[in-house]
């Protein structure tokens, strides 16, 4: 067989596409990041009616190029959160109104091959819009957050995700010089609230793009 890796890993994204859409989130499977863009820009957003966009925290949303992308469309209400020249009381005030956006754009921690998001939060605006404000939800993820199950989904953020986004954000905690959790008490710490999302309700309010390359942490 030729390319035998190409061939494990769209038979991987195929099956968990199937089990995701078992659970009522609407997936799609991009070969790379700029075809995750272009499902984005030309399907995803136009089909759903789109008037107001803002995003959480998310190095896969910025891979891919969607943010700068979208932060400049005139054609869409922005909120956007990453604006370095906002105040952190700004910062946070939109981070609410987010919540009441038509689509919220975000990562995932961890995915499990049975079809379930595993997000653990600092501020909670990620996990929050995943639960319930926003009209749609768009996560986009890359094939090394795929996990077997909760439990190596969790052991995965905790002492990898964690971790390494702690000393990305130049966080003062344990892990930033051990690489292992602590569960430490840090002002500072990033792990705070915990979700698993099992199912989408209502039905397709989650959309899932699956990139077919490693993509954030």
């Amino acid at each position: 067989m030729k390319n035998p890796i190409d061939n494990y890993w769209k038979l991987k994204l195929e099956n968990v596409k199937e089990a995701l859409e078992s659970n009522n989130f609407e997936v799609f499977i991009a070969d790379n990041s700029e075809e995750a863009s272009k499902i984005v820009l030309e399907k995803i957003i136009p089909n759903a009616n789109i008037k107001s966009i803002s995003w959480g925290g998310s190095m896969t949303f910025v891979g891919t190029g969607l943010y700068d992308a979208l932060k400049d469309q005139e054609k869409f209400k922005i909120l956007d959160t990453y604006d370095k020249s906002l105040s952190n009381d700004e910062k946070t005030q939109l981070r609410r109104e987010a919540l009441l956006t038509d689509l919220f754009v975000t990562g995932t921690n961890a995915l499990t091959e049975d079809g379930c998001l595993v997000n653990l939060d600092m501020i909670g605006n990620r996990v929050g819009a995943l639960t319930f404000g926003p009209k749609y939800v768009l996560v986009l993820t890359g094939r090394n957050k795929i996990v077997p199950d909760i439990n190596t989904a969790m052991e995965r953020i905790k002492n990898y995700v964690a971790p390494t986004n702690a000393m990305r954000l130049d966080m003062k905690t344990p892990c930033v010089k051990t690489g292992e959790c602590s569960e430490c008490k840090a002002s500072e710490r990033i792990c705070n609230s915990w979700t698993i999302t099992q199912k989408s309700f209502p039905q397709k309010r989650v959309k899932i793009v699956l990139i077919n390359e490693d993509q954030g942490l």
